[in-house]
């Protein structure tokens, strides 16, 4: 690069021995170069990227156009401000000015982009699952973070500026906020990592280990919400979140979930009658599921009955509580109408009673 804007100056200073004319020639040729270049992104690069069917190219090019075109412009005057031959003074700050704004213009299109590439990324969150809707801002705003640090970097180094203090400050100003705010990170690091490893996600039914279940209405940087079955909202934090044991209802391949209804009945029943009822009160509910079939399981035998259950699917978790209601109700009416027993436990007590000695004996 040195090379070749050595070249330029030379051979404009064959074409023009005045240095101010040398300058102006070489801010023109920047001019139209800058112009020709803006030219053929317009006319030719867009109308390629048109013929696609995403949007992200169309939208790249338009915030890169302008930094371009800029960014040559800005060239040819850094050349013409050596031309100049200004003080040395003078031609640091110039030169200086210059760099910064080269700075400030690609960290504003690095911004753009990586804004323009997150939101494209979140729209797709079966393939990244960390970047989502919910974690966008965090993103957009580490990224700037990175960015803003990067560029205020590059314009010390541009104003000559010794930012090795500047370091060492901020590195302890970084330990007191993350000693201060520890719970905070806590909370904002695994919600990122719950929705990236997505052990449960919004509309799911899930039960915590301390006993709360309800369904998962939004999943946050700093909580996750649950609404119970009672219309309470329960706000748990991301950090106790991602150390709790989790039962996911919804979890697994399907969306559907089996229920089990235990029943009992007395030693002596008929037990493929029993069966027989079960199955034909499962089959005849229409919130039970027909595929997979109800089936029936003789578990074991209790202590006080023959034990039962009755095992089959249902749509979605929210229905359980609903499902076993009506499940249970139809099995007692209809044992009560076949006269299968229920067994409950029963003691029997016998009372054994000691006989009095007969009166008036020997003394």
């Amino acid at each position: 690069m040195n090379e070749m804007t050595q070249q330029l100056i030379d051979w404009v200073a064959t074409i023009a021995p005045n240095r101010y004319v040398q300058a102006l020639i070489v801010v023109v040729v920047f001019l139209v170069a800058a112009k020709i270049v803006n030219l053929f992104i317009t006319r030719v690069i867009r109308r390629f990227v048109g013929r696609t069917r995403g949007q992200f190219d169309d939208q790249l090019i338009d915030i890169v156009e302008q930094p371009i075109f800029l960014t040559v412009v800005l060239v040819g005057l850094s050349i013409a401000t050596k031309l100049l031959a200004l003080p040395e003074a003078a031609s640091k700050v110039t030169l200086a000015l210059l760099t910064t704004f080269v700075v400030l213009i690609w960290s504003a299109f690095l911004i753009r982009l990586t804004r323009l590439v997150l939101t494209t990324i979140s729209a797709l969150p079966d393939r990244f699952r960390m970047v989502q809707k919910q974690t966008l801002p965090l993103f957009n705003n580490l990224a700037t973070i990175i960015i803003v640090a990067v560029a205020l970097y590059f314009i010390f180094i541009a104003w000559n500026i010794n930012i090795t203090a500047w370091v060492a400050s901020a590195g302890i100003i970084g330990i007191a906020v993350s000693f201060a705010a520890k719970d905070t990170l806590s909370n904002l690091f695994s919600g990122v990592f719950i929705l990236a490893d997505a052990p449960y996600k919004i509309g799911d039914f899930i039960i915590l280990d301390s006993g709360e279940r309800g369904m998962v209405t939004n999943i946050g940087i700093r909580s996750t919400r649950l609404l119970t079955r009672d219309d309470v909202e329960i706000t748990v934090p991301n950090g106790v979140m991602g150390n709790a044991k989790i039962t996911n209802e919804a979890g697994g391949p399907y969306a559907n979930r089996r229920i089990r209804v235990k029943v009992g009945v007395a030693y002596g029943s008929d037990i493929d009658q029993v069966r027989a009822i079960l199955l034909d009160v499962a089959e005849n509910n229409p919130a039970v599921c027909k595929d997979p079939e109800p089936r029936v399981r003789f578990r074991t035998f209790g202590e006080s009955g023959l034990d039962i259950e009755l095992l089959c699917w249902i749509d979605e978790p929210v229905l359980t509580g609903r499902v076993l209601d009506s499940l249970n109700t139809e099995v007692y009416k209809r044992f009560q109408a076949e006269g299968i027993e229920i067994p409950y436990p029963k003691r029997d007590v016998y009372f054994h009673s000691k006989q009095a000695p007969a009166a008036g004996g020997t003394d």
